[in-house]
């Protein structure tokens, strides 16, 4: 049994039944929260104050790994903030930690995905912080899709349905890239996935899938990036 702990906005709806989805019969998942409402660079600055404290109420449960799961939050400031995080959080919880950020581009190293297309939820400020990122991380980012959204309610009152619509739109059936990233761990899109690999041909990661499966590698758990098996 593992005790999986989760640092999220506190207007994060998704990420937790995702992860309960994905985690092992045996293991639960417990969520600490950051004050976030509207998903923008200044308030994800501001949030990020409050993750130290949602690690250390985490730590009272005796979690054996948690993730900071919020993508654009762990990627704010670039490469390098995002070990720093890992490294703070692990260091309060006793425990591993994993960075959505990185979770994402060690699944996509994983699957081997050099040249890679983004869809978010985000506007475009958000969207061109995720591109600098993943770019600066080794990737070739092809194309970015956003929708705009701010509001991270509203990014949680979309369907997987509204997923495999905007990969599907975004990409056609013939896309030229090695894999496609779903960002934000706030967008339902896990059910989905499967889906869009099948009619893409090539390897679809989403924030909440690469989280826990890194998460996972940390802890010994059997978590596969396949989205077969979601």
């Amino acid at each position: 049994m593992a005790r999986l702990g989760l640092v999220v906005p506190s207007s994060n709806t998704t990420a937790e039944p995702e992860f309960r989805a994905m985690a092992p019969d045996d293991s639960t998942v417990h969520a600490a929260r950051m004050p976030l409402e509207d998903v923008t660079a200044d308030r994800l600055d501001e949030m990020a104050d409050g993750a130290e404290r949602a690690a250390e109420l985490l730590s009272h449960a005796d979690v054996d790994g948690v993730a900071y799961a919020c993508t654009t939050g762990s990627l704010l400031h670039g490469t390098g903030f995002d070990t720093e995080l890992e490294s703070r959080l692990s260091e309060l919880t006793g425990a591993p930690a994993v960075a959505t950020a990185l979770s994402v581009t060690r699944a996509l190293d994983e699957l081997d995905v050099e040249t890679l297309a983004v869809v978010t939820p985000y506007a475009s400020e958000l969207d061109e912080l995720e591109r600098e990122y993943l770019t600066e991380s080794g990737f070739d980012v092809a194309s970015i899709d956003g929708r705009g959204l701010v509001e991270n309610t509203e990014i949680g009152g979309l369907t997987p349905s509204d997923a495999e619509r905007q990969v599907r739109s975004s990409l056609g059936d013939d896309p030229d890239v090695d894999g496609v990233f779903v960002s934000c761990t706030n967008y339902r899109s896990l059910s989905a996935l499967a889906a869009c690999e099948e009619r893409l041909g090539v390897p679809v990661v989403s924030s909440n899938l690469a989280t826990m499966w890194d998460l996972g590698n940390r802890l010994g758990l059997d978590v596969d990036l396949s989205t077969s098996l979601v």
